[in-house]
C-alpha cells in the first residue's frame, strides 16, 4: 500500500519524466496519470495525496533534492 513517503519517489519521477523541471499542477497529473490505482487503495491517502506531494516537494528541499524556491510560489519545482 502506497502511503505518504512514496511520494517524494513519484515527484522525482514526474519532474525526471518532465526533464528535471514542472509545475506543481503538472506534478500532480503526472502522479494521478499514473499511480492513480496505488493511490485508491491506499485508503486516506485518497484524500490527502496532493497535499501530500506538496509535503514531499518540501521535505525535498530540505534534503538538498529540489532547489530552493525561498519561499516564492510563481517557481516550479527543480531537481537540483
Amino acid at each position: 500500500m502506497a502511503s505518504r513517503n512514496d511520494m517524494k519517489i513519484w515527484v522525482a519521477v514526474a519532474l525526471a519524466s518532465m526533464g528535471g523541471t514542472g509545475w506543481p499542477k503538472e506534478v500532480a497529473k503526472y502522479i494521478w496519470d499514473n499511480y492513480e490505482a496505488q493511490i485508491k487503495r491506499s485508503g486516506s491517502l485518497l484524500y490527502t495525496w496532493q497535499y501530500d506531494a506538496r509535503w514531499a516537494a518540501t521535505a525535498m528541499r530540505k534534503e538538498g533534492v529540489l532547489k530552493a524556491v525561498h519561499g516564492k510560489t510563481n517557481k516550479p519545482w527543480e531537481l537540483v
